[in-house]
């Protein structure tokens, strides 16, 4: 019996531009989609959500915890990440 294969998950131009001015990388976004919460969103979206350990600066500020949560929109065969928020406490 095979197992049914993770759906593959696209990041949109916005999104990877949100990554990198907002500190996630991809396996962060893929990590929160595959293993964190989810939540609904605007306009038939779904938000995810999962806390990675931090311990480090950011913005010349300490933070033990980032939460990375993508913004995603399901299509037949994939999903698209739309955008990508980043918080740190």
């Amino acid at each position: 019996m095979n197992e049914p294969q993770p759906p593959l998950i696209i990041f949109s131009r916005h999104a990877q531009t949100q990554m990198q001015e907002r500190g996630a990388d991809e396996a962060e976004v893929i990590a929160a989609i595959r293993s964190g919460t989810i939540e609904p969103a605007r306009n038939n979206r779904m938000l995810y959500r999962k806390n990675f350990q931090f311990d480090g600066l950011w913005r010349g500020r300490s933070y033990r915890i980032k939460q990375v949560a993508p913004v995603v929109v399901a299509e037949a065969d994939r999903l698209v990440v739309v955008t990508v928020y980043v918080f740190y406490y």
